[in-house]
């Protein structure tokens, strides 16, 4: 599959912490005593997000076999997980190593009930403006993956650093002709996410340092598939 090639200049790091032993305050309280001075940006909102793998699984197998280069592709929407989706966003990403690439486009509305299928996205694509590389990735794609977590912006005072605080995750099976969502499991765990501009790397270190959590390799896709699809490993 034809994804475009890795660009530097466009790319940002995403350094993740999964944290299961500590309650939300005591993350809370981390993050706002951080000495970068982190505040809140945004809201808090929920996220949902329509994962793609090919019929062999290769994104979720180059991402546990911990390959250097390695892609997803998703639709992500905000608020409310079913009914009519306003302002759907079909997403790439490309990752090499701990740096990433996110190419977005805007996709026409459509609706997250149990008519829900690979059908009804096709005509979602095709009604969308998009470039010839994307329709001709998606023909060898269905969809793997339904998951939702609510999401908390923060920036370093400099603005140079995004930290974001996952929480309430939750992984639903998404099947090829009808969907329920009712196959699911919860996630307990927090997710942090620590993101900055390739220029900025030099300096990320005192962010890290800084917070009481453990660098980990994590991925919200990998994860939800192993609990719903513990037979791929």
């Amino acid at each position: 599959m034809f994804f475009p090639p890795f660009n530097q200049d466009i790319s940002r790091y995403e350094r993740k912490f999964v944290v299961s032993d500590l309650h939300y305050s005591g993350i809370l309280q981390a993050v706002r005593n951080h000495p970068a001075a982190f505040g809140v940006i945004f809201h808090p909102r929920y996220i949902n997000n329509i994962y793609f793998d090919s019929n062999d699984f290769d994104f979720f197998y180059d991402n546990v076999s911990g390959k250097g280069s390695r892609k997803k592709a998703r639709i992500r929407w905000y608020d409310d997980l079913t009914g009519d989706i306003k302002k759907p966003v079909l997403e790439f990403k490309v990752r090499e190593g701990f740096l990433g690439n996110k190419l977005s486009f805007p996709l026409k509305p459509f609706s997250v009930d149990e008519t829900l299928n690979m059908n009804v996205l096709k005509g979602v694509f095709a009604e969308s403006e998009l470039p010839d590389w994307a329709f001709e990735v998606l023909q060898h794609l269905s969809p793997s993956l339904l998951n939702r977590y609510s999401r908390e912006y923060f920036a370093s005072f400099d603005e140079k650093f995004r930290l974001t605080i996952d929480s309430d995750l939750s992984y639903h099976a998404i099947e090829p002709t009808h969907n329920t969502f009712l196959r699911r499991y919860r996630g307990n765990d927090f997710i942090i996410e620590v993101k900055y501009d390739f220029v900025n790397d030099k300096e990320a270190a005192f962010i890290t340092n800084n917070l009481p959590f453990r660098l980990t390799k994590s991925s919200k896709y990998v994860n939800g598939m192993e609990l719903l699809y513990p037979q791929l490993m």
